[in-house]
């Protein structure tokens, strides 16, 4: 209906950039959300975010500040409110966008995490993440597939993004304008205590649990098998609103979760839980990219130097 112009899409005053993806769940946007987003300010850009803030209890249009409850802002958006920039949350994200201007005037840029289907919100720039090892599946729209939208959707995006960690063969589907993401696990911090020092000999422990949350546990599960995890492995649903019983390992010495998870897991942390942040590495021309589609060809001539490539760990 968008696309016949039955319905309109609404313009901000301020470009809209929206990264998301074709497939369900897992590609990895927050984090390179949070990575575009300490980029463009090392730019000199002023970007909030704008989400839907999946799962979360309340379905008002609220801004996301540090210390809120996971449950009525959302988990992945109380990550992003650690990165320095403004976040507002709703159900549209065109209210959320008005929102966030009028609380926040001095924004120059929107950043919006997920809503490549929220056609109500015109963009600027269309980012897609593709995750490199899991690809798009069967190739199948839901529910017979993991597809949102057909791919050939991707053809009309103005970058496609593929999430990497390293090992994975190189991806080309052809698009004029596709860039690397390296996501990299950094070291464990400890949910009570961020001076306290990991004990790798926790990760061979039998009695050692791990817990996950998210989209694709399996992929967090099988990175810490990698690295000599001997424990057990507990799988939750994506957004799971953790309670205590839920990490009722009283016999572990060392419960592992990804930064998604702890965020939920705070209220009631205990020594033994520990976190592990992602950091996503954008190449530099990838931000090039975007400054240009939202500046003009000018802001090109502006790139940064070496090493000013966007990254950002998530920390909860």
């Amino acid at each position: 209906m968008y696309r016949a112009r039955l319905l309109r899409s609404t313009r901000m005053p301020v470009p809209v950039i929206v990264v998301g993806n074709v497939t369900v769940g897992g590609a990895g946007k927050t984090p390179l959300v949070a990575a575009l987003v300490t980029a463009l300010m090392k730019r000199g850009r002023q970007p909030g975010i704008v989400s839907r803030g999946y799962g979360r209890a309340t379905r008002d249009t609220r801004e996301v500040r540090e210390g809120d409850d996971p449950r009525e802002v959302g988990d992945e958006p109380l990550l992003l409110a650690q990165r320095g920039a403004p976040v507002f949350v709703g159900r549209d994200r065109v209210d959320a966008a008005h929102a966030l201007l009028a609380a926040h005037p001095s924004v120059d840029v929107i950043v919006s995490d997920d809503g490549l289907q929220h056609y109500a919100l015109a963009r600027d720039v269309e980012i897609a993440v593709v995750d490199a090892v899991r690809g798009f599946g069967n190739a199948r729209l839901l529910p017979a597939g993991p597809l949102r939208e057909p791919l050939s959707r991707l053809r009309g995006v103005d970058a496609i993004v593929f999430r990497t960690n390293g090992n994975e063969p190189a991806i080309c589907l052809g698009h004029a304008h596709e860039f690397i993401a390296r996501y990299e696990p950094q070291s464990w911090i400890n949910l009570s205590d961020s001076t306290r020092a990991f004990d790798e000999t926790w990760l061979t422990d039998p009695r050692s649990v791990a817990i996950a949350g998210i989209a694709n546990p399996d992929a967090f599960f099988s990175w810490l098998r990698a690295h000599g995890f001997a424990g057990t492995a507990h799988a939750f649903s994506d957004h799971h609103a953790y309670s205590r019983t839920d990490v009722a390992f009283d016999a572990a010495p060392a419960i592992l979760m990804t930064e998604k998870d702890a965020v939920k897991c705070r209220a009631f942390a205990d020594p033994r839980m520990w976190m592990q942040p992602i950091r996503a590495q954008v190449e530099i021309s990838l931000v090039d990219f975007v400054l240009e589609r939202i500046d003009g060809p000018e802001a090109s001539r502006n790139a940064g130097l070496p090493g000013d490539e966007g990254s950002a760990d998530l920390r909860p």
